[in-house]
């Protein structure tokens, strides 16, 4: 899959607006009520994240979770990227 050119990026990211670019990733943070929602939320990507075969890098700090996306096998962003981050964005 190849990676996005910087228009095809800004434009993707028109459609997962919470998500922002930071160099070769898209990362967002995620803020829930308290730990126990925040391992539930982790759960729930683990599941997703499986299924597509694509792995987020995940940061935990109590109640928030920051998830970070980006095609390493390709060196950057990728479509991949973009359809996780919406499919995440629906768990949350």
């Amino acid at each position: 899959m190849p990676t996005l050119t910087s228009d095809q990026i800004a434009e993707s990211l028109k459609d997962t607006p919470d998500w922002k670019q930071d160099g070769t990733n898209i990362v967002r943070t995620f803020e829930f009520k308290d730990f126990v929602e925040a391992m539930k939320f982790v759960t729930r990507i683990a599941e997703a994240a499986e299924t597509a075969w694509h792995h987020p890098d995940i940061d935990i700090r109590w109640n928030k979770v920051r998830l970070a996306l980006s095609t390493h096998s390709e060196g950057g962003l990728t479509e991949k990227d973009f359809n996780l981050a919406q499919q995440f964005d629906s768990l949350s």
